[in-house]
């Protein structure tokens, strides 16, 4: 049924060029995306290069729109961070020596890394630095007081907080705030091995089946250091990596650093300790209208990281859809003109979408990655956007960040083999009940068009990514 409606849409482009604009087209996209599973609700829009629309259903309406969230918070990033192609000289994490003490410093860094095999960015380089001074020291502290600590945004589900799509918020970020546990089977009815870093414990109740399938899952409450493994891990399969969330990054980032000193032969004789900001009234930009709190004044710092280019960063959140990177963004821009705090951001986010003319009621923002589920879209205010990033000094290499249709990211599985096969560049969204997909693409004509999808409500165990998809290659033939 669905080739048929796809080769309607391509004769009625040839033979009925205006009918393929109007009745036509709109016939084949509702066949396309009556597809989708019952009680499915659709918004879409799509404009060519001169902004006419060629599609439009209920493209004012207001949708839970994921993880295209990523694109207003990245746009809001180039259009207000300095310099985001050099070295991002203000992020980098720094240690200090107070007394005895070492005081680890976060400044908004995303990439910070303990990995044997760094190279960029590495907590080992921090490490060295404090060794070369002194051989003892007494508490390790984490200190992420550059943001107010807000961990998790508004709306995001509870149940996603032990896994590494709800992982904390923090100024001070190492390992992308994920701890990877490896499962290995042991004997069919025996236990497996979890082979973890110390920071939790664990309640291992995984059982090994006979065969190679494997169904493990995990748990821990919130701000919870002991971490339990359910299900059944296949005797013949393969180790089994799993990789869970972190609730204080501030605090899982010292004690990381106390294991590089302890391994450089410093003798650490204090404990492990953080240093948050409270959120404060003072941080509501609408009861503010002050300056954000200044930290206290410190000791010089002994040894600051200078990491990669905030753009290459853009990069990785947008292919991969990375979480706690785009929250990150949403934070440092806010440092602009306000607090570090999530409210801050959003005012930037509104003062871009305002330059770019979306509607007001057409958003709403609760977060800086999608992950909330009290963020609210219209597809005309994505197009908006997009249509305005395209015309920014900046809008080719933000392009770039975008999944291209069967190549690469989120969307190297989708598109491939259709005529919109490295056509498409887009953002894609998931969430319960919701997808999403926003970017442009290349139609049968050669134009460039700009588009918006959005589903929601979608019944439990059920997509509608492939009715999304086809009724996009429908726009694309008929244009």
């Amino acid at each position: 049924m669905i080739k048929g409606v796809v080769g309607l849409a391509a004769a009625l482009a040839v033979a009925m060029p205006s009918l393929a604009q109007d009745a036509g087209l709109r016939g084949a996209v509702d066949a396309a995306l009556a597809q989708a599973p019952p009680g499915t609700r659709f918004g879409l829009l799509a404009v060519d290069d001169q902004g006419r629309e060629v599609i439009a259903i209920d493209p004012d309406g207001r949708f839970i729109p994921a993880s295209n969230t990523k694109m207003f918070t990245t746009a809001a990033a180039f259009a207000t961070l300095p310099d985001m192609a050099g070295p991002d000289t203000i992020g980098g994490a720094a240690v200090r020596l107070e007394g005895r003490d070492v005081v680890l410093v976060g400044n908004g860094d995303a990439r910070l890394s303990s990995a044997e095999d760094c190279t960029v960015d590495c907590l080992a380089s921090l490490a060295d630095a404090v060794a070369a001074r002194t051989r003892v020291v007494g508490n390790v502290i984490g200190d992420d007081t550059l943001f107010p600590d807000e961990r998790w945004s508004p709306g995001m589900s509870w149940n996603n907080i032990p896994t590494r799509s709800g992982t904390g918020i923090s100024a001070l970020t190492l390992d992308d705030n994920e701890l990877v546990v490896t499962v290995t089977p042991g004997k069919p009815g025996g236990a497996p091995s979890a082979a973890l870093p110390a920071y939790y414990t664990v309640d291992d109740r995984v059982t090994t089946v006979p065969g190679s399938k494997s169904d493990i899952g995990f748990d821990r409450a919130p701000n919870g250091y002991e971490l339990r493994l359910t299900g059944t891990i296949g005797a013949d399969a393969k180790p089994e990596r799993l990789r869970v969330g972190i609730d204080d990054p501030a605090r899982y980032a010292a004690w990381r650093l106390a294991e590089l000193l302890r391994a450089r032969g410093v003798r650490v004789t204090g404990t492990i300790a953080v240093r948050h900001r409270p959120l404060m009234p003072a941080d509501d930009p609408m009861v503010r209208g002050s300056a954000p709190p200044a930290r206290p004044p410190a000791e010089p710092v002994l040894a600051k990281l200078t990491p990669p280019p905030l753009a290459d960063d853009v990069k990785l959140t947008m292919k991969v859809s990375q979480n706690l990177h785009a929250e990150l963004f949403l934070r440092r821009v806010s440092l602009v003109a306000g607090s570090g705090s999530i409210a801050d951001g959003q005012v930037a986010v509104r003062g871009v979408l305002a330059k770019a003319g979306a509607p007001r009621a057409g958003f709403d923002f609760s977060d800086g990655s999608g992950m909330s589920t009290y963020n609210r879209v219209s597809p005309r205010s994505a197009v908006k956007l997009l249509r305005w990033i395209a015309g920014q000094t900046w809008g080719a290499t933000w392009r770039e960040t975008l999944p291209v249709g069967g190549v690469d990211g989120t969307l190297v599985r989708r598109f491939g083999g259709t005529a919109l096969d490295r056509k498409l560049f887009a953002k894609t969204g998931s969430l319960n009940a919701t997808s999403a997909l926003s970017g442009y693409m290349i139609a049968r004509s050669g134009r460039v068009l700009t588009f918006s999808i959005y589903a929601n409500d979608i019944p439990d165990g059920t997509g509608a990514t492939k009715a999304m998809d086809k009724a996009l290659e429908i726009v694309a033939a008929a244009n």
